[in-house]
């Protein structure tokens, strides 16, 4: 790890854990790993973490073993992260940590399962993919025998729950983990937070483009219009001349990428002037990790640009009816009759409102694509998917 700057999170000054812990000179008592070590590879080996190789990213249940899902994305946010943390000086570690867990919460088919249980609780409390995170990391996802939860520190769900700024008026989910272990939702929160945030924007502008491509839904003729592209397209033709387009698309990428995360860095560098350590982070009253103004227009209008052209392709949208088809259908079902819930699920079912509802959506929420297909053929019956689903 490279050297701390002085406004980087540090794992010797961190707030701890909501359950108390061995350690050792601030390290614990299983090894050299100090506390966001241990946070980056509990999360990497939890089982909320695993099933994001089956929840959609993009395309919903990818026949395509080269697309996305929230796995992958995952890993290329906080491999982006990580560099952008250590040109700025701040701890690798959390960083990574804040980026490989950022998507925990999705339920399954990405946001057209979240407005499908947003629906469902409307009259329970609703449903935030981001409270989830929370919820599934400190209260659902439970390996060890003494405690509720992963365990991990103050820092590490901070920033999750308000790497995109602070938090005014949080989801029932969110104010709950909130209550157990006060985050200070009001404030803002750390540098590397701040990067797992805008990391996770440069991987899906960028890798989006690589799969809208791949799937036949995006044309280079139609990306050329964002005028972002087509420079860099310029750029690239430039330097690989007579080299079949096919071919130069990944340097494309690879190049907007580059191009996005120098820009953040000398950005943020200069927004740091005066910044003298963590307390003043999180006394800026503002995000002090950002693109310049030039190339957050770029950005913004490559988002406006994918959402016309991919995201609510008629494809897309087809296939999110589907989905959200899928999730109102099992929250009924288990409404209906919870014993079709597994076992330990329908034994744990609470009896009254709130809690019922939000114990069903718990249940959905951690399913994968291809499990919540398999359950509502089980519990509803057969269904008709659209082609690609």
């Amino acid at each position: 790890m490279t050297m701390l700057a002085p406004w980087a999170s540090h794992p010797e000054r961190s707030r701890g854990r909501l359950h108390p812990e061995p350690t050792g000179g601030g390290r614990s008592a299983r090894g050299p790993r100090d506390a966001f070590q241990r946070d980056r590879d509990r999360i990497i080996h939890s089982i909320s973490f695993r099933r994001l190789r089956h929840k959609t990213q993009v395309f919903l249940a990818p026949d395509g073993d080269h697309f996305r899902v929230r796995l992958t994305h995952s890993l290329e946010v906080a491999q982006i992260a990580r560099t952008i943390a250590r040109a700025l000086g701040l701890n690798e570690d959390l960083t990574e940590a804040l980026a490989l867990a950022h998507d925990i919460g999705h339920p399954p088919f990405g946001h057209a399962g979240e407005d499908a249980l947003q629906a469902a609780l409307a009259g329970q409390g609703g449903f935030d993919h981001n409270g989830n995170t929370l919820r599934a990391l400190m209260t659902i996802d439970s390996p060890y025998p003494c405690w509720n939860g992963l365990n991990l520190t103050w820092e590490t769900l901070e920033g999750l729950a308000k790497h995109n700024g602070p938090i005014a008026s949080p989801g029932w989910a969110l104010a709950e983990c909130d209550a157990a272990f006060p985050l200070e939702l009001t404030r803002w929160p750390s540098l590397e937070a701040q990067v797992a945030a805008i990391a996770d924007d440069i991987a899906y502008d960028n890798h989006d483009i690589d799969d809208g491509l791949r799937a036949g839904l995006l044309t280079l003729e139609q990306l050329l219009e964002v005028p972002v592209v087509a420079r860099g397209w310029a750029d690239v033709c430039a330097r690989f001349p007579g080299i079949a387009p096919a071919r130069l698309v990944g340097e494309l990428i690879r190049s907007q990428i580059g191009a996005m995360v120098n820009d953040l860095i000398a950005e943020t560098r200069s927004r740091l002037a005066g910044i003298g350590d963590l307390a003043d982070v999180r006394a800026a009253g503002r995000c002090l990790v950002g693109f310049s103004a030039e190339m957050r227009e770029d950005e913004r209008a490559l988002k406006r640009f994918m959402y016309a052209n991919l995201y609510h392709h008629p494809r897309q949208l087809e296939a999110a009816r589907a989905a959200e088809g899928i999730v109102t259908g099992l929250f009924a079902a288990y409404r209906l009759d919870p014993t079709q819930m597994p076992g330990d699920w329908s034994a744990r079912m609470p009896q009254d409102e709130p809690g019922r509802s939000r114990h069903i959506a718990d249940f959905i929420a951690g399913m994968t694509d291809r499990y919540a297909v398999a359950r509502y053929r089980a519990a509803v019956g057969p269904i008709d998917l659209p082609e690609g689903f």
